[in-house]
């Protein structure tokens, strides 16, 4: 009887795998509407860009990523429709073309899905029925005009350009983030841990291509390619 490979251990989800939530700043969502003043700028673990922590009329505190060019005292507002300035969040619909935006919205309400790690942003292009914005990747992808963006870059663009120096430093920044820091190749595994796995030298032993539709226990190797829209 074979054994679960590593993808599927990691989506059980146990604590090996699981992010470390007890450590997390807070929930980073849109904030409700109003005008809100930065109180401090601070590292969140399990991020890689700052998070700005903000006070409201009420004097309660909220927190959203942070963007290039903030700083204490700064005040920034959430749902002016004439408002457009670096770091004022709004719908889609208000924001001019050619605007850079972050923590964008995938469907109206959800607190924003793209663009959110450090040093991204996605391009505003056209509007329409829909509004199109171009996102890291280089696709152009088509949003509801009610979605909620924040104008501006996410902050912490050199993240990835830090020495790390030591192995041991590099696990625990990973780990913090639920990613695994190493990987093992399954032709280097027993057949009992992995299906490329045995043999008396180290050779897949059969065919290395898949299916998406396989089982998560044999999804190993080279996936088929997704299918293209033709439509371009």
């Amino acid at each position: 009887m074979g054994k679960h490979i590593i993808a599927q251990r990691r989506g059980h989800g146990s604590l090996t795998y699981r992010s470390p939530s007890f450590r997390h700043v807070s929930e980073i969502k849109h904030l409700g509407d109003g005008n809100y003043k930065i109180e401090d700028i601070i590292q969140a673990p399990g991020r890689n860009a700052p998070v700005l922590v903000l006070k409201n009329e009420n004097n309660e505190k909220k927190y959203m990523l942070a963007f290039n060019g903030a700083y204490v005292g700064q005040e920034i507002t959430v749902g002016n429709a004439e408002s457009t300035s670096v770091g004022s969040t709004n719908f889609l619909s208000k924001i001019d073309d050619g605007a850079l935006v972050f923590n964008i919205e995938s469907r109206p309400g959800d607190g924003g899905k793209f663009c959110r790690t450090a040093g991204s942003y996605g391009l505003v292009i056209s509007h329409g029925e829909s509004v199109s914005v171009k996102l890291p990747s280089g696709r152009i992808k088509e949003f509801n005009p009610g979605c909620r963006a924040t104008v501006g870059v996410v902050a912490g663009s050199g993240a990835r350009d830090i020495p790390i120096l030591k192995a041991g430093t590099h696990i625990k920044y990973l780990q913090s983030k639920a990613k695994k820091p190493y990987t093992v190749r399954g032709v280097a595994m027993n057949a009992v841990n992995h299906p490329h796995g045995g043999g008396n030298h180290q050779h897949v032993g059969g065919p290395s291509t898949v299916g998406r539709g396989a089982p998560p226990g044999a999804k190993v190797g080279r996936l088929s390619p997704k299918r293209r829209n033709k439509s371009w």
